[in-house]
């Protein structure tokens, strides 16, 4: 079957074989992949689930911050600044969330605990999504584990998340202050051309190198899937380029969505929900990424043992030889219909013996091994 589709790949020419060329594009093989395995509707529905997550999250997050970090006012402005530029359109002057009243956000309270919990659980739930859309599209069935386990495993992921978020706030701010400190001594202006754009290009990179950290995890950690480094290190990188290029293009985003009079009365939401999307996609689209080059190189991510590969192997090998079978059969039943005479009888004892091997070759598939 293999020489027939070679053969037909040498004589196509013209459009045909432009075509067929195409089709073995990585990034075609790519978006195909994501297709097939429902990535499209699954962006949808993580992206639906993040809108509420992304709230419950800032409200139990800087309900933590503001008790830790109350005495850091500079570092809790620079955490919104950072959330502000991941999510164009969440904090800030005509955003979802008024940034004074995260800076002012109450202590917490027995009441407040309880609500935290029930927040919390909103957020951990679009993680749990999250890995169970990007198991599928490797392919991969959803994760065996104890479901209160998994939930600490989330739990944990999403504090290590904030902490990420702080650890990059103060990075941020040191980073500027050694900057503002250099150019001092060499005696360039802090509100320079060059000095902002040096510090823009430092910001830019912080976010990317928190980006790539971030799809790090997700796809080898949340998923629990044991990826190559260097297979999952690329298309994370892949991955924070295109996430970066999204944050660059939100408030267009954004400014598209208010300028729709039909959305007008909800454009912020409008565009939250565009952009979560978009990020979704970007996730998932990665993921597909990765998992076309694993398999380019042959690779199993199932975790099955050499046995366990072996039996599928032969399995498959075995429906094969049905289908070949089962093909023989009709090729034959179309030739009786036709013949006459002796002919006839001598396809009949054929026809008879290819149904034989066939239901035979049947039973070798379903009999247990």
């Amino acid at each position: 079957m293999s020489n027939s589709s070679d053969d037909s790949e040498k004589s196509a020419t013209g459009i045909p074989a432009l075509v067929q060329k195409v089709m073995k594009l990585k990034p075609v093989r790519v978006f195909q992949h994501y297709a097939s395995n429902g990535g499209p509707l699954m962006a949808a529905g993580m992206s639906y689930q993040a809108l509420f997550a992304v709230f419950a999250a800032l409200w139990a997050g800087f309900s933590i911050a503001g008790l830790v970090l109350a005495s850091n006012r500079p570092l809790l402005e620079e955490l919104i600044a950072i959330i502000s530029s991941a999510v164009p359109g969440l904090i800030g002057e005509g955003g979802a969330v008024d940034a004074d009243a995260l800076l002012n956000t109450p202590a917490l309270s027995w009441s407040g605990v309880i609500a935290l919990v029930g927040l919390a659980f909103t957020a951990l739930g679009w993680l749990a999504s999250a890995r169970d859309a990007i198991r599928r599209i490797f392919s991969v069935g959803p994760d065996t584990t104890f479901f209160l386990l998994l939930k600490l495993k989330d739990a944990g992921l999403a504090i290590g998340f904030g902490i990420v978020l702080v650890v990059s706030a103060g990075i941020s701010i040191g980073s500027t202050t050694l900057i503002g400190l250099a150019f001092d001594l060499i005696g360039v202006d802090n509100t320079s051309g060059f000095a902002v754009v040096v510090a823009r290009i430092i910001g830019l990179l912080i976010s990317f190198a928190l980006d790539a950290l971030v799809l790090l995890v997700f796809y080898r950690v949340l998923t629990g899937i044991r990826i190559p480094f260097r297979r999952v290190i690329s298309g994370a990188l892949i991955g924070a380029a295109a996430l970066g290029v999204l944050k660059a293009l939100g408030g267009l985003l954004l400014g598209g969505a208010s300028n729709n009079p039909l959305i007008a009365s909800f454009a912020v939401i409008a565009g939250l929900l565009i952009f979560f999307n978009l990020v979704c996609q970007v996730i998932l689209i990665t993921a597909a990424w990765i998992s076309v080059g694993v398999a380019d190189v042959g690779l199993d991510l199932r975790g099955l043992s050499p046995d366990q590969l072996e039996a599928e192997a032969q399995l498959k090998q075995a429906e094969a030889r049905v289908v070949v079978a089962a093909a023989e059969r009709a090729r034959l039943e179309d030739a009786l219909r036709e013949a006459r005479g002796l002919r006839r009888r001598g396809i009949s004892r054929k026809l008879k013996a290819a149904v034989r091997e066939e239901s035979r070759l049947k039973d070798e598939t379903t009999s247990p091994h």
